[in-house]
């Protein structure tokens, strides 16, 4: 009853996170739509925006709607606009991303070596498998290799954990400020339409009671 009528392969699956139904732009307009009418205050409602916003630029992908969650919490945030949020890191936000992570990182670090977009990608794709053969290996008799991981780490990871601190405390202030008077403005609006049609309903419904056995002549 609640299942899909038509069923998704993972091909599927995946290029619709790469290109979603209807196009990004339909996408990002279903987010706004969202994070508009949330049943909260602007200011808890801003703060989940800049929580998503923020770990957006972390290197925990996959773990991105928890870490949302947990920083909305810890700055008594919403934390359903914090899931929302974690929108803007998507594929065509990465590449910018990515960069400006890894090249605030390395300079950070003292290093002038940025690794491209694509092996970056590329990077954490063979790190995943990586790691999930390592673990698998813990219940079996293969014998687990850490080494290709501590160089991922050391390369890619900690450069992009680093560079995206700064810039994504930037982004998440800058998606603070901006959205608040945004969402409190359409608040508002909408309080004012709610207002005025329970008044076109009460103006309708007048005449009829006056109509009723005590107000007849």
């Amino acid at each position: 009853m609640f299942k899909r009528r038509d069923s998704r392969n993972w091909l599927k699956i995946v290029a619709d996170f790469f290109y979603p139904r209807g196009g990004w732009t339909r996408a990002a307009s279903y987010v706004a739509h969202r994070l508009r009418r949330l049943p909260d205050s602007p200011h808890k409602i801003s703060r989940g925006i800049a929580a998503g916003v923020f770990v957006s630029f972390t290197p925990f992908f996959g773990f991105h709607f928890v870490l949302a969650a947990m920083v909305a919490a810890a700055l008594r945030g919403n934390i359903l606009a914090s899931l929302l949020a974690t929108f803007f890191g998507n594929p065509l936000t990465f590449p910018v991303i990515a960069t400006v992570s890894l090249e605030v990182g390395n300079t950070l670090m003292g290093r002038t070596a940025v690794l491209p977009v694509r092996d970056t990608v590329r990077a954490f794709g063979d790190a995943s498998v990586e790691l999930w053969r390592n673990l698998k290996a813990l219940f079996t008799m293969d014998t687990p290799h850490w080494e290709s991981l501590g160089g991922f780490f050391d390369s890619v990871f900690l450069p992009y954990l680093l560079g995206g601190l700064l810039p994504g405390l930037a982004a998440g202030i800058a998606a603070y400020f901006l959205s608040q008077p945004v969402i409190a403005a359409y608040q508002a609006h909408r309080r004012k339409k709610l207002r005025k049609k329970w008044e076109e309903m009460r103006a309708i419904t007048a005449p009829k009671k006056a109509d009723g056995p005590d107000g007849a002549a």
